[in-house]
């Protein structure tokens, strides 16, 4: 697998274990046992999400301003 594909992927696994963790609290919260951890567990892939989100929001603007550096001079 190419580097740069490597953020791609692991995002979308993340969203992957984001969805389950949310399906078993939901779960959880139906049959009355939730309890505080059942509760966190989204937090995890949700807070991974957010920072390979923002990694892929900002990637084409951070190429553009490296290449931009470049041809400048």
């Amino acid at each position: 697998m190419n580097w740069n594909n490597w953020p791609r992927q692991i995002h979308r696994w993340l969203s992957i274990a984001f969805t389950l963790a949310v399906i078993i609290n939901i779960i959880a919260m139906v049959q009355e046992k939730s309890s505080v951890w059942v509760g966190l567990m989204a937090l995890l892939p949700l807070t991974l999400l957010l920072l390979t989100g923002l990694y892929l929001f900002a990637l084409p603007y951070a190429t553009r301003w490296r290449g931009a550096g470049r041809s400048g001079g």
